[in-house]
């Protein structure tokens, strides 16, 4: 069976923009109904697939985190290019990390980092989360049970660097969030098992804005864009965005 790729999205609304990322092995499939959201609400956004991404797990090795992060600054340029001068962030997961390494390099309106780690005690769920999806991507490919496990179990050796690699990308960001003056909104799933949920606390506890706020949503796992609490995940990122100091 082919499994149809995923494709990046722009929905132009109003003048107000946002950047929406999403994680590790995701695709822009992860923030779709969060950008839809947004545009009834009068806001533009954008979400771009980082290289290797919606893709088979084999290519996903083929990239790394540098390429992903070029990836992302070239998403906010596309919305710069587009006329938008003011762009907030919000991002799942690595793309929380993302979106948190962007409010401390760059010029931003505010940041909303959503189930984003911190800790490099991440990587054996960064592993787990890699071979789960490389598990589900080869039932779609149609391959039976012996042929999987084998191409997975291979996948998981090869993708040792790329974890650690990740890591580091990680524990980066960590040490560079005590620079972050942007107004965040930290947003974290009670029931995430993919991550050290201490993350959400480490990130509002740091962040050096005055302007910060933090929510848990008890009834949501790692992919709280798509899980049951996501109308009111929508709903609570809109009024955070509306407090922001829009020009317009």
């Amino acid at each position: 069976m082919k499994v149809v790729r995923p494709k990046p999205f722009t929905f132009e609304a109003g003048p107000r923009a946002v950047l929406l990322l999403h994680g590790f092995t995701g695709h822009s499939a992860d923030v779709r109904m969060l950008g839809r959201f947004l545009e009834k609400k009068g806001y533009t956004s954008h979400a771009p697939i980082y290289r290797g991404h919606g893709a088979p797990p084999e290519e996903l090795l083929e990239s790394n985190p540098k390429e992903w992060w070029e990836d992302v600054t070239f998403a906010i340029q596309h919305l710069k290019d587009l006329g938008y001068d003011e762009i907030a962030v919000a991002g799942l997961s690595l793309g929380g990390v993302m979106s948190l390494k962007l409010a401390y390099s760059t010029q931003i309106k505010g940041v909303i980092p959503m189930c984003a780690p911190m800790f490099f005690d991440n990587e054996s769920q960064l592993s787990k989360g890699f071979k789960l999806f490389s598990k589900e991507y080869k039932q779609l490919e149609g391959k039976d049970d012996s042929t999987i496990e084998r191409e997975v179990n291979q996948l998981m050796e090869d993708a040792k660097d790329l974890i650690h690699e990740l890591g580091n990308t990680i524990t980066e960001v960590k040490k560079n969030i005590d620079t972050i003056y942007t107004p965040t909104f930290v947003i974290q799933a009670k029931k995430d098992e993919m991550i050290n949920t201490d993350s959400a606390t480490y990130i509002y506890e740091s962040v050096e804005t005055d302007k910060k706020d933090i929510k848990w949503y008890e009834e949501s796992g790692h992919v709280i864009t798509l899980d049951d609490e996501k109308d009111q995940l929508h709903e609570d990122i809109y009024q955070f965005l509306e407090q922001l100091d829009w020009k317009e």
